[in-house]
């Protein structure tokens, strides 16, 4: 339907050092997976105000911070399964747990708490990514083992200073990573396992209406996973299974494609660097996080307030 975007590779920022690297043990996460057991599986890339990226290690319940000098330190490892991460202004960071629900992470500590371990009466599937919004309020995807057999998966909303999360929608297929317009009116979700972007308008009531398919993606050994959104309204999409991150127009129209230089496993991105123009992005089979450079800055975030 359109004609393929100019392409670039990305470079390499930072790799987990061997000292870091797990071998020989397994993980229930990885259940039903085939091949060698993992040494790690990045995730979660955010930076805080003091410019330390931090990422998550779903594998093996590690928290990350890699210093603007490269160097990396274990933060938190505690029985978990962590995936998203993103800070708030408070300093604090939400994180979101596959196997705990959400989580609170105090980053001087090291600290890791529930901050919502179910959904009122019911437990999740799985919670996944997650972003704040510029009021506050907390989204987050709840993923499992959905998909396009099992479409249930869920986008939720915590509203800052409640107890509780509503569901927003209820019937995605493998809901992964998400972003939100400044206003707050839009929210996009990666469906991962209908290869595909949604589009959520959120009313002023909080309420969702005629929801739909943004952008249809094809490829790739898995589908669309963590996003982030520059200040023009371009959406970055980290597409695992396909080693690349594609940069689609707010009208949905493919601008760029950056490739990886190592595996696969592009599985999210965020923004930061000199001008906040840079994009980082996990590399979760070689344990890697890449740069490539963008022509606009990354929006600001919840957390840089």
């Amino acid at each position: 339907m359109y004609p393929a975007p100019p392409s670039i590779t990305a470079e390499i920022h930072a790799e987990i050092p061997e000292a870091l690297r797990i071998r020989g043990r397994t993980s229930e996460w990885l259940y039903g997976r085939g091949g060698a057991t993992p040494h790690s599986f990045l995730e979660g890339p955010s930076f805080d105000r003091a410019g330390d990226l931090w990422l998550t290690d779903i594998v093996f319940g590690r928290i990350f911070r890699v210093t603007p000098g490269g160097e990396w330190s274990v933060v938190a490892e505690y029985d978990g399964e962590p995936n998203g991460l993103a800070f708030h202004r408070d300093g604090w960071a939400a994180i979101t747990d596959a196997k705990r629900g959400l989580m609170r992470l105090d980053p001087a500590t090291g600290s890791v708490t529930p901050l919502l371990p179910r959904a009122r009466r019911e437990g999740f599937r799985g919670v996944n990514d997650c972003t704040f919004a510029m009021n506050g309020d907390l989204y987050f995807t709840d993923q499992g083992q959905t998909g396009l057999h099992d479409p249930a998966g869920r986008a939720y909303r915590l509203r800052a200073g409640a107890e509780q999360a509503d569901a927003l929608v209820s019937n995605i297929p493998s809901p992964n990573g998400l972003v939100l317009t400044p206003d707050g009116h839009t929210l996009y979700v990666a469906a991962t396992r209908d290869n595909a972007i949604w589009r959520v308008p959120v009313m002023q009531d909080g309420g969702v209406i005629r929801v739909g398919r943004f952008i249809a993606m094809s490829g790739g050994l898995a589908g669309p996973d963590g996003m982030a959104m520059d200040v023009q309204g371009n959406i970055a999409v980290a597409h695992a299974g396909m080693g690349t991150v594609w940069v689609f127009s707010r009208l949905g129209e493919p601008l760029l494609r950056i490739r990886s230089p190592r595996g696969l496993g592009t599985t999210n991105v965020c923004f930061g660097g000199p001008e906040n123009r840079d994009l980082f992005i996990t590399e979760s089979e070689s344990g890697s996080v890449l740069r490539a450079r963008w022509e606009h800055p990354g929006q600001p975030l919840f957390s840089h307030a």
